[in-house]
């Protein structure tokens, strides 16, 4: 198995897990809260594993421009913005919604990096799209497009937005030489830091539930969901690119899918059937040999 499908693996596989693992989060504390509480525990954990193997700690200056960025937009608006949304509609529709992110990557890299679109990663892109999109049917004519679920989606939409914003800057980033996980760490410590004052504003109290299943969701959510699968994912970016490693966000809402069906009965109609096939092609499509090959004068990935 090569390098770059092994991080597209790991991360499609934790990330297809973390949304229901999100639910485990929700109503002992605010959201902002957890999300606090998530981001500390990762960047303590990815600092201390720094210190630990004597890599370097603290990243060079140019680097903290990408730092606060990325907190932000990945470590903090993003989440807060998912986890509200996961109060409001099931966690397998807001791992559907969550796939436009695929295709928010490929424009704003064309946007903010100039980055030609690539026909074929296009393609696959709008077909693994319109596969989601029919996975998404049922749910609306179970839950419409009123209330908590225009809400909801309107969230997840916002929060696919920062989530792009935050890979472009990690891409950027790698074209001067950031070092990846000091950066993350730190970047990590930067949103727990923004969401605090995040809770603080929403009149919110820290306290920690006396609750083994948030505890261990937690753990989960920091170690796994943060630490490693971020960790693979802006490895992948810097690999492939934010417009094909984007497409993690095409297969994440399958697996989600699957974990809804077998925990929260999520039922399968045809149109379901008809989605989750056109979502693979589509998938298959983007990782064919020729679209993973680099088009003449691209830079080597670090």
């Amino acid at each position: 198995m090569s390098p770059t499908l092994a991080l597209y693996l790991v991360t499609v596989l934790i990330w297809g897990s973390t949304w229901y693992v999100i639910e485990f989060q929700l109503g002992a504390v605010d959201p902002a809260v957890s999300v606090a509480y998530r981001f500390a525990l990762a960047a303590v954990l990815l600092m201390g594993w720094l210190v630990a193997t004597r890599q370097r700690l603290v990243p060079p200056r140019h680097a903290w421009k990408q730092v606060a960025l990325v907190g932000t937009f990945t470590f903090s608006t993003n989440y807060l913005l998912v986890y509200l949304a996961t109060e409001r509609l099931p966690s397998g529709l807001v791992a559907v919604a969550g796939s436009a992110l695929s295709l928010m990557n490929v424009l704003n890299a064309r946007l903010f990096l100039g980055q030609a679109v690539r026909p074929l990663v296009l393609l696959g892109g709008l077909i693994g799209i319109s596969g989601v999109v029919l996975l998404f049917l049922p749910e609306v004519q179970v839950d419409g497009l009123t209330g908590k679920a225009a809400v909801g989606l309107g969230l997840v939409m916002l929060s696919n937005y920062s989530a792009s914003m935050g890979s472009i800057t990690v891409q950027r980033g790698a074209k001067t030489g950031v070092p990846l996980m000091p950066a993350t760490a730190w970047s990590m410590a930067f949103g727990a830091t923004l969401m605090v004052g995040v809770a603080l504003a929403r009149g919110a109290t820290f306290s920690f539930p006396a609750s083994l299943s948030y505890a261990a969701s937690l753990g989960y959510l920091a170690l796994f969901g943060s630490v490693i699968a971020f960790l693979s994912y802006f490895t992948l970016i810097r690999r492939i690119g934010a417009d094909r490693a984007g497409y993690i966000a095409v297969m994440v809402p399958i697996l989600a899918l699957v974990i809804s069906t077998l925990f929260e009965g999520y039922h399968w109609s045809p149109a379901a059937f008809i989605g989750l096939a056109l979502a693979i092609a589509g998938n298959l499509l983007v990782l064919g040999p020729k679209t993973w090959r680099k088009p003449e004068g691209e830079p080597a990935s670090a």
